[in-house]
């Protein structure tokens, strides 16, 4: 559920534009002055930067300082297209074109072709596959189901990377990809598709960015007419732009600098379609003069849900992570979050139903509850868990609300009711507008009590109770409102893609619940082999990999359940581990991995002249090596007390310890201390035997890590220590130097 339809009441449009700034936190409000110039927005999840863009438009709009028709918003789905649009028309900011890349150039393309090029522009195919196919085929190449796929998804890459066939072994040997097939091959297939396109005069999504770019860089008058249209630009999601996207946004541009970007690197996941954080993390670069705003105040999720969310970046590796956002949550304190194994899938699948069952019980309504998985293929399983328990759901990535065959077919009632309702003997008895819509629709199929069980049916009633509480809410929010007002409303909606709640629990892959959110979100198969995914080798794919978990994290507002299955069927063999990103963060584990760095904050940088006067960046000058800062293995806070050295961990952070490890431990140093005649904390501190009850080293080298054991201790206790770690007796003798 987006945030936009989280609440599916009617807002008032704002008053003034001054109105328009009302309950911006001071970074956002700083976002929705900053209306000159380049501006960045870097805008960790859950921390309204939506809100944060959607109102800068709107002030800069009811303020006089922007023309609605010369602003252009762009993004990447058209869900997010569609809530913009509708967010901009609730503050009072209509006329402001919100549009993903390809609709913005689709628009161009057709209105400029018969000037650029002549005649009409060519047929868009909606599914290259069969495209791929034909081509495999003209090749004499066999390629079953899963080759066409990854096949066609080569082809897309090597599109908006702007590389011709000729070239893409090249490239795609530049760039680390693992072709699926023989680079010379894809090649081949590359080149036919392309004949096979101009053959049969179609292009395909991506040739619509290409063409655009085309136009706009060989027709120097197409270029200046589409610049003196839009003069401001607003990007979002801008860590997803690809090379191509980027080429078509500079030349919409040309020479001007009225843009703003939004966007945050740890959440790039989608590389593999070509998408780069560089042009973010780039932008001040190329353009020095720019304001640059950070969103870190979480108003999404629990401070327990972002102490983990925290953490798993906190041992993230690479450029993204080395400009990655500390959130802070605003949020009163929940539950923490839990960890489970189960024997197998399956039992994970009903441990997860019985589980959801019991909180649609206790009155969480279904849609504010999410399952993620990191593939598409273990959905099934979860669909029949939930149908099992009698739980509704839907699968995220399916038709859209208003493409439904049923919520057509209930607009075109509604749409008749409103237009004749008074020869209509339905609605004799309808006293309001709600009771005027439960009529209309009990003709077609809604009931006040939902069908038995899941499936077809039980989806379709779940779209018509969707528009019945939506009827409920816009006659509260609109007393008086008729029928026609209703119809108007939808029609609005669904030009926006603006749809209202649908009663069920969501089934979703983590890429496809990018910018979504539940109340309560269950986070299932997080094991090795599947988050990170077995493919995933390089040490970029590992780290996409981890952002791929945060982005699933950063989706639950309250509650988090994390789990796996030690095999993947009954009676399998149980060699699955749990996730590696969840080391040092679910309870009963140790870090594996070094911590990265601090999450960034604000501040400048500036370079510093020496002696002669020459200014210098400092990263040019020789330092002294320094020793690299303590870090909390679990939010990757810098540690400066001592104690907390010790452990390598904040003292408010949640410890893993083994507390029957830590009592043997303890029993074992007061014979110890007693047999020496020495005061117990000079065998070791009680800070020291909680690091190793916490770290559980299996052998002298990791027992030798451990702050406060010396190598004197070492030799004389190590034995010991490592015998009572591994559970076994210990020696009762002390051996001296």
């Amino acid at each position: 559920m987006t945030a936009a339809t989280h609440s599916t009441l009617f807002p008032q449009v704002p008053d003034s534009a001054d109105a328009v700034l009302e309950g911006l936190d001071p970074e956002q409000r700083e976002v929705a002055t900053a209306l000159h110039g380049p501006v960045c927005v870097l805008a960790g999840a859950g921390t309204g930067k939506t809100r944060a863009i959607t109102h800068r438009i709107a002030y800069g709009v009811r303020a006089g300082i922007l023309q609605p028709s010369t602003v252009l918003a762009v993004t990447f789905t058209n869900r997010a297209a569609g809530e913009m649009r509708g967010r901009l028309r609730q503050l009072g900011a209509q006329g402001v074109q919100a549009r993903t890349f390809h609709s913005a150039a689709l628009r161009q393309l057709q209105y400029f072709w018969p000037k650029a090029i002549g005649g009409g522009l060519p047929r868009l195919v909606d599914r290259k596959i069969q495209l791929v196919a034909d081509a495999a085929a003209a090749c004499r190449i066999r390629l079953d189901r899963g080759d066409l796929r990854d096949v066609t998804a080569e082809i897309e890459w090597a599109k908006v990377t702007q590389t011709v066939p000729a070239d893409y072994a090249l490239a795609a040997a530049k760039a680390g990809r693992q072709a699926p097939r023989d680079p010379a091959e894809i090649a081949q297939l590359y080149s036919v598709y392309e004949d096979l396109k101009r053959d049969r005069s179609v292009i395909d999504f991506e040739d619509v960015l290409l063409l655009t770019v085309a136009v706009l860089q060989d027709r120097r008058d197409i270029a200046e007419q589409v610049r003196a249209q839009y003069q401001h630009f607003v990007v979002d999601e801008y860590q997803d732009v690809s090379p191509l996207q980027q080429r078509l946004l500079e030349l919409w541009l040309g020479d001007r600098d009225s843009l703003c970007v939004v966007g945050d690197a740890s959440q790039t996941i989608y590389s593999f379609t070509g998408a780069t954080p560089d042009h973010l993390l780039d932008f001040r670069t190329r353009h020095p003069g720019a304001t640059v705003v950070k969103l870190v105040r979480d108003y999404r999720s629990t401070p327990q849900v972002v102490h983990l969310a925290n953490g798993l970046l906190a041992q993230a590796r690479g450029r993204a992570a080395d400009h990655r956002l500390e959130l802070v949550s605003q949020r009163p304190a929940g539950p923490e979050p839990d960890f489970t194994e189960y024997t197998d899938e399956p039992a994970e699948a009903e441990g997860a139903a019985r589980r959801i069952r019991d909180l649609v019980a206790s009155g969480v309504p279904a849609s504010e509850i999410a399952i993620l998985f990191r593939t598409n293929s273990q959905s099934e399983t979860y669909e029949q868990a939930l149908a099992d328990v009698g739980v509704p759901y839907q699968l995220r990535g399916a038709e859209r609300f208003f493409d439904r065959p049923e919520v057509r077919k209930a607009g075109v009632a509604l749409r008749g009711a409103a237009r004749f309702g008074s020869n209509d003997s339905l609605l004799d008895d309808a006293v309001d507008l709600p009771s005027q819509v439960r009529a209309v629709l009990s003709g077609e199929g809604w009931t006040p009590r939902p069908p038995a069980g899941s499936g077809a049916v039980r989806e379709r009633w779940e779209s018509l109770a969707a528009l019945v509480n939506l009827a409920h809410d816009f006659a509260a929010a609109h007393p008086g409102a008729t029928l026609g007002d209703l119809v108007a409303e939808l029609d609005e909606r669904a030009n926006a893609q603006h749809a209202p709640t649908v009663q069920g629990v969501t089934l979703a892959s983590l890429h496809s619940a990018k910018g979504l959110e539940w109340d309560v979100v269950f986070l299932v198969g997080v094991a090795e082999g599947m988050v990170p995914i077995t493919y995933a080798r390089t040490d970029e794919q590992i780290e996409e990999e981890r952002r791929l978990l945060y982005v699933g994290v950063t989706r639950a507002r309250e509650r988090l359940h994390l789990s796996w299955s030690l095999s993947r069927s009954p009676g399998g063999r149980p060699n699955r581990r749990p996730s590696r990103f969840l080391d040092g963060l679910r309870p009963g584990s140790a870090t594996t991995a070094g911590r990265g760095t601090t999450g960034a904050s604000g501040g400048i940088e500036r370079g510093f002249a020496p002696a002669g006067g020459t200014v210098v960046h400092p990263d040019a000058v020789p330092r002294r090596a320094q020793r690299t800062p303590a870090r909390c293995r679990v939010c990757g806070r810098t540690l400066t007390d001592a104690g907390e050295m010790k452990l390598m961990r904040c003292d408010g952070c949640p410890s893993d310890m083994d507390e029957g490890l830590y009592e043997r431990l303890r029993e074992w140093r007061e014979e110890q201390a007693r047999r020496t005649g020495q005061p117990a904390f000079c065998v070791f501190t009680d800070r020291t035997l909680m690091a190793i009850a916490e770290a559980v080293p299996d052998d002298e080298r990791e027992l030798a890590r451990i702050p406060g054991v010396g190598m004197r201790k070492l030799r004389r206790h190590g034995a010991d220590v490592l015998a009572i770690c591994a559970g076994r007796p210990c020696a009762t003798e002390d051996t001296e130097d």
